[in-house]
């Protein structure tokens, strides 16, 4: 009856381990991303999206995608209203240039200042990197994806384009999400970060 009551507690334990499955993920940011959408509390998905969500789809991690920028500071650019998916307008501002060269070839994009978001506890040297490239529409967002980025402190910055995310209004369409201007598009297929949702 002892053995019975063991066999009984070490099979409820092991069925408890399979329900809860090791979030999906071969990287820590791709883990900490699916760990996001999985939390209700902070994810953006859709209820019907959370109910079934498993997992962000995204390219295998590709070193050749992790890239060292040249900073270029644009201390004395203007503010200006950057375009949403809906009617409100972001107050931006071009915080520096990033020169890099990826798959043999230059590149340079704008990395942008929130005013309003710097004003808030943690975000202060907060920075945003939207781009848009040729995988668009096929096997990644139409609207182009983000990468996070804090102030730099010298004239270089590691850029790992594996950490690209989709921004939340690809989830759903009560976000609001600035819209990537046509100047930062790479012209080739980056095939690193997150792919696009499939609903």
């Amino acid at each position: 009856m002892k053995y019975l009551v063991l066999v009984l507690i070490a099979f409820a334990n092991l069925s408890c381990a399979q329900d809860k499955k090791p979030l999906a993920g071969d990287t820590q940011f791709q883990r900490e991303l699916n760990a996001e959408f999985k939390d209700a509390s902070k994810s953006p998905l859709k209820k019907r999206d959370l109910k079934n969500f498993e997992g962000l789809d995204f390219f295998k991690f590709d070193a050749a995608y992790v890239v060292e920028a040249r900073v270029e500071l644009k201390p004395n650019s203007e503010w200006f209203k950057m375009q949403t998916t809906t009617s409100r307008l972001s107050n931006k501002r071009i915080f520096a240039e990033f020169h890099f060269k990826l798959k043999g070839k230059n590149y340079m994009l704008n990395v942008y200042q929130d005013q309003d978001l710097m004003q808030e506890e943690g975000f202060e040297d907060y920075l945003l990197l939207p781009f848009i490239d040729d995988t668009n529409g096929l096997t990644s967002y139409g609207g182009g994806r983000y990468i996070d980025l804090t102030i730099p402190e010298g004239n270089t910055v590691s850029l790992d384009f594996n950490t690209a995310y989709n921004p939340y209004c690809a989830y759903n369409e009560k976000y609001s999400c600035p819209i990537v201007p046509r100047n930062n598009y790479l012209d080739l297929e980056l095939k690193a970060g997150v792919k696009a949702f499939v609903k």
